[in-house]
């Protein structure tokens, strides 16, 4: 009689390899976060995050065949990307144009009730614009003060 485990092996992997790049120009994107978040019989496997290299790539080799993956990327400067894929294949290469954040179309009104005016991208609050064409923290310019000592 034998005792011990049974022996299971290991489900079949995939290899999945992921190109980011800019939409703009083609370049590949350096140090963007890849996220994998595999799906398998309904079931949530867990996670994981590669950076890309210099030459925009993002590889991972332990994703199981036949499971459901969400590819999420995060990039500075860019608009987030995600999108389900089925992963059937033992090798996958998925290409991504990372696009810039895009204005938000919005139905609120601002206090005076026009349309919001927020534009695309990383705001900065409003400030008044002085009329002054000097800086309103600027100190007036400082006078010497005269020595009367006499010189050797």
């Amino acid at each position: 009689m034998k005792r011990g485990r049974k022996y299971k092996p290991p489900p079949e992997t995939s290899k999945i390899t992921v190109q980011v790049t800019k939409k703009a120009n083609g370049k590949p994107i350096m140090n963007a976060a890849v996220i994998f978040n595999p799906f398998k019989d309904g079931k949530d496997i867990g996670n994981l995050e590669v950076k890309t290299g210099p030459d925009g790539k993002a590889t991972i080799d332990i994703i199981p065949t036949g499971s459901l993956v969400r590819v999420q990327v995060i990039a500075n400067g860019f608009a987030t990307y995600a999108e389900d894929f089925q992963v059937d294949e033992p090798t996958r290469e998925i290409a991504i144009a990372m696009l810039r954040p895009q204005e938000q179309a919005s139905s609120y009104t601002d206090n005076t009730g026009k349309e919001s005016s927020r534009k695309a991208g990383v705001q900065e609050p409003a400030r008044p614009k002085s009329t002054n064409s000097t800086t309103p923290n600027a100190a007036p310019p400082s006078q010497g003060t005269t020595s009367t000592a006499p010189k050797q």
